[in-house]
């Protein structure tokens, strides 16, 4: 198995965004595919590609679908500036560096390959072939995919996160039931957050769909936004609960190695067990671990971190939290009666319906 799919180039991102459905570029561009011309499209300061122009018509018009489409018909590259919002030249002749690599055999596109690669700028090929729109930036070949198949392959991931979803509220209620009988074991820490990076593996490839498609990309959003609620603030907490070192740079620390790891290593409970700090040698579903209590205290409503906080700090572990009275709990900084009364009561209430979901 290879590595989990890369995160987007911050730049890339904002090139797929200035593109996407609903915005000027995007109309133009659907235009030039439909009708067949082809264009190549650069974006750029006049001055980083004034030494390799050659022709070309002074134009300098504020950005229209319709004005775009129109130059398009003429065989040169069109400029713009970097913005996308302004016009600047077109049916240019771009003389790149030839001694730069490319591995594109059309003109069109290794001319836009060579042309990003020297100036490091965005630069867009429009196949008038094979409707293949390439965007080019920097070193980086990125083909777009016509909307139907973005929204399906959206439509096929999100239908997978929901599967994954299913699996990990079963894994994390387990964790809590086993958590409130002071069972619960590294095995059952470690499925929860293998299950959950499995999910964050999904969500990088959803929320690049959503980027590419704009506007069409509302339902997707919202859909990925409904299935994704809780899943990061919970594995935090897991990590906030279990990690034998849980100061904040050891947590970013160990959130970074998770979120580093490849796809077969993400399959090891073992190697997840190594970026929290136990030895490869530990028996997970031997070793019981305890919990200190942030995961179950954040499930409890109106509570903010910093009273989760200063509880956690008072009492160190979830068991502890469990077994104090009311004065106790109320004793403690920012809590007070009322406050530590809706504690007391919240854990009764998650106790009783994380072993009624998990043994029915």
């Amino acid at each position: 198995m290879g590595k989990r799919p890369p995160a987007l180039e911050e730049r890339l991102v904002k090139a797929l965004e200035m593109i996407a459905p609903g915005k000027l570029l995007r109309d133009a561009i659907d235009n030039i595919v439909r009708a067949r011309t082809g264009a190549l499209l650069v974006f750029a300061d006049e001055d980083e590609l004034r030494p390799m122009i050659s022709g070309g018509i002074d134009i300098d018009v504020k950005l229209a679908p319709m004005i775009l489409y129109e130059l398009a018909k003429m065989d040169g590259a069109i400029l713009l500036d970097r913005t996308g919002a302004h016009i600047l030249h077109a049916n240019v002749q771009l003389m790149p560096d030839a001694s730069i690599e490319s591995q594109e055999t059309g003109t069109r596109h290794r001319t836009a390959e060579r042309v990003a690669k020297q100036i490091d700028e965005l630069a867009i090929s429009i196949s008038a072939a094979r409707d293949v729109v390439t965007v080019y930036l920097g070193d980086i070949r990125y083909i777009m995919d016509p909307i139907r198949t973005i929204l399906d392959k959206a439509d096929q991931a999100l239908r997978t996160l929901e599967k994954f979803k299913s699996r990990l509220i079963q894994v994390s209620t387990s964790l809590s039931s086993l958590e409130f009988q002071e069972a619960a074991t590294l095995f059952d820490v470690l499925s929860v957050l293998q299950r959950s990076e499995m999910m964050l593996i999904i969500v990088q490839e959803i929320e690049r769909y959503i980027i590419e498609l704009g506007t069409e990309g509302r339902l997707v959003q919202l859909q990925l936004g409904e299935l994704m609620v809780n899943v990061r603030q919970d594995r935090n907490a897991v990590l906030a609960d279990y990690l034998p070192d849980n100061s904040p740079a050891r947590l970013d620390e160990a959130r970074r190695a998770l979120s580093d790891l490849h796809h077969d290593e993400l399959l090891s409970l073992g190697r997840i067990g190594e970026i929290m700090g136990y030895a490869p040698e530990i028996n997970a579903l031997e070793k019981h671990v305890h919990p200190r209590g942030y995961r179950i205290l954040g499930k409890i409503p109106r509570l903010n971190e910093r009273t989760i906080e200063a509880v956690v700090h008072r009492f160190g572990n979830l068991q502890a939290i469990v077994d104090a009275s009311l004065e106790e709990l109320a004793a403690v900084d920012g809590v007070g009666t009322v406050r530590g009364r809706e504690i007391k009561d919240g854990l009764v209430r998650l106790r009783e319906l994380n072993l009624l979901e998990r043994y029915g």
